[in-house]
């Protein structure tokens, strides 16, 4: 017994571990206020939740797990002398896939049909391991065919990585498959997005074809990264498939279904992005008005590791790091910039800016803010999978920062013309308001903890106990003034304790953070905009958080354990307004967003939803 406790997987366990149940929209009660910007509208946060979940000690990665959804719904309440007319209702419904119906339908299985990303990481793994896994799969995807489960598996995505709303669809995201879309606000799962229509749709037309076409590789090609761009002007989702096979790398552009013919080529599907000769690891990219930015890391699938006892996923650090900068309707014209190899998961923001002298177009200058991490700690240390000096894959200072490119279109030449950190803090899971994305913007709202490094706290299982506000506007203006030793400089060298030991709190500094209370965790922050917001930092922070001291001896989560929703005062970064308190627990997880009323109330009609067995 003592041993399966050392054994068990850091991220199984605790407030990582997996819940058990879903619930229908529930009234939760609540502390303090809830502000009126919120009425109608519902936060989502998606993450991985194995419904099958019996070996806690198996390989298991913190991105691995079916997808599941939990949010809190601001319903407007109808009784005009009641002191708040809101009332805040819980919800969180599992991403109905193929995979989740199989998992789901199947009591005999010991660890999820899916092979867990730790497989891929892990320089222990083996080539016949590797193959019966494969050979698993591939008779559970036939034996659903022959009936043996209530649906068939055509497509292997989980759906849960994010969430995002384009077009009258909220959608659910996860690389190797298409978007899926859910129901706002009762989070019940609709259908598989194709890029024209959604299955359950009443538009749905069997013969359409989007995303994937009609190659024989369709499964591959409709991978979609687990974050698409949408642009908050025109409504177009942008986005990029990295599959196994040639090309490698292809790029979408979906635009608004009422705008379809203003655009003489319509919808772009599957592009291929020229000048990538091998399957990559690729998570983000960036948008910018008039630009898109694939990033090329030097994260490379190489299967035949396997016969040398290293991991199929490897990063290799003699091999560059480079940004395909095209503009976003014309991916022939990509140019390469190269860089120090590094790791980019996130990116911020990006936007267009020009030279004075060039005119207003078209743009001479790119620019993009991004998490930038000096090795691939981040996915190895998720998977509790230690890498030993001496390995490829071994980081000896690693570090997360948040980081300013800008890449010179006016040169001949493929130059970045800047590129430093803005602060020397450790910095991840970013967040601007989606309204003012892919435009220069001041403020970015993010993560981080006290002992700073995000390298460190990953390998201990991650914990967030600081949410950090940044001026950006005015750490780049410092930087381009006093320009910092390119890639390796910062502009505020500050630690996170130097910043918290400050007395007089001056509103002018840079950097703001809210620590947590001792023994309490938050999750990753979204932004709701105030009404008639004076300044852009006008407005509320919502994050899910949880109380450790619930855990019992063994440190592991009671049923009776809960959540929170904290809504935090975006511009003082100092006060919790109002706190809502959850039937149950929120897993540890990344990626969430802010549905608006309005955005609830146009979603598109549903014909049928998916159904769970």
């Amino acid at each position: 017994m003592e041993q399966n406790k050392r054994s068990r997987h850091r991220y199984l366990s605790g407030n990582f571990a997996p819940i058990s149940c879903t619930t229908p929209l529930q009234p939760c009660r609540f502390l303090g206020e809830i502000p009126d910007e919120l009425s109608g509208g519902q936060y989502v946060r998606n993450g991985g939740n194995p419904v099958v979940n019996h070996d806690l000690t198996r390989k298991a990665h913190w991105f691995d797990g079916d997808g599941m959804l939990s949010g809190v719904y601001f319903r407007p309440c109808s009784g005009r002398n009641s002191k708040n007319t809101i009332q805040p209702e819980f919800v969180n419904q599992y991403a109905i896939t193929d995979m989740y119906v199989a998992n789901a339908s199947d009591l005999s299985l010991e660890e999820p049909i899916n092979p867990s990303i730790a497989l891929f990481l892990d320089p222990r793994t083996t080539l016949t391991e590797v193959m019966t896994k494969a050979w698993k799969i591939f008779k559970i995807v036939a034996r659903s065919y022959l009936g043996g489960f209530p649906g068939i598996i055509k497509r292997i995505s989980v759906a849960n990585t994010g969430i995002i709303y384009h077009d009258g669809r909220a959608l659910a995201t996860c690389e190797i498959g298409p978007p899926l879309r859910v129901s706002l606000p009762t989070l019940e799962t609709v259908g598989w997005f194709n890029g024209i229509n959604a299955e359950g749709e009443h538009t749905n037309s069997p013969g359409t074809v989007g995303l994937g076409g009609q190659s024989l590789f369709r499964l591959f090609q409709e991978f979609t990264t687990g974050h698409p761009h949408v642009d908050p002007q025109n409504e177009e989702l942008i986005l990029f498939h990295s599959i196994y096979l040639p090309p490698y790398v292809t790029y979408s552009v979906i635009p608004r279904s009422d705008r379809l013919l203003e655009r003489q080529s319509g919808p772009m599907f599957n592009i291929p992005i020229k000048g990538i000769s091998s399957p990559k690891l690729m998570h983000d990219f960036g948008v910018s008005r008039a630009y898109t930015i694939i990033i090329d890391l030097p994260i490379l699938f190489k299967p035949t590791n396997l016969l040398r006892e290293e991991s199929l996923v490897t990063y290799c650090p003699e091999k560059e790091t480079r940004f395909g900068v095209f503009p976003r309707y014309n991916p022939e014209s990509i140019r390469w910039f190269h860089t120090e190899p590094c790791c980019i998961f996130h990116t911020v923001n990006s936007w267009d800016t020009n030279v004075p002298g060039h005119g207003e177009s078209p743009p001479t200058t790119v620019n993009m803010l991004c998490c930038r991490m000096t090795g691939p700690s981040m996915i190895f240390n998720t998977g509790d999978i230690e890498i030993l000096p001496g390995s490829i894959n071994y980081e000896i200072n690693p570090e997360c920062r948040l980081y300013f490119y800008q890449f010179d279109l006016s040169s001949p030449w493929n130059v970045i013309s800047q590129q430093w950190a803005l602060s020397a803090i450790g910095y991840e899971f970013p967040h601007i308001p989606r309204h003012s994305s892919m435009s220069a913007t001041r403020w970015v709202y993010g993560c981080s903890t006290v002992e700073g490094s995000f390298g460190v706290a990953l390998g201990k299982a991650l914990k967030i106990d600081c949410l950090v506000k940044i001026d950006a506007e005015a750490l780049i203006r410092k930087g381009l003034e006093e320009p910092p030793e390119q890639i390796t400089g910062c502009v505020d060298k500050r630690s996170v304790k130097d910043i918290l030991a400050r007395n007089d709190k001056d509103p002018d500094d840079p950097i703001h953070i809210f620590q947590m209370p001792s023994g309490w965790y938050a999750q990753e922050l979204s932004f709701v905009p105030r009404r008639d917001a004076g300044q852009e930092d006008d407005g509320w922070l919502l994050t899910f958080v949880f109380d450790e001291s619930q855990l019992d001896g063994s440190g592991e989560a009671p049923d009776s354990a809960h959540s929170e929703l904290w809504i935090l005062d975006a511009r003082t970064m100092g006060s919790v307004v109002g706190r809502i308190i959850l039937p149950q627990r929120v897993p540890y997880g990344i990626h969430g967003n802010w549905f608006s009323d309005e955005e609830i109330e146009r979603q598109r009609p549903v014909q049928r939803y998916r159904g769970i067995p």
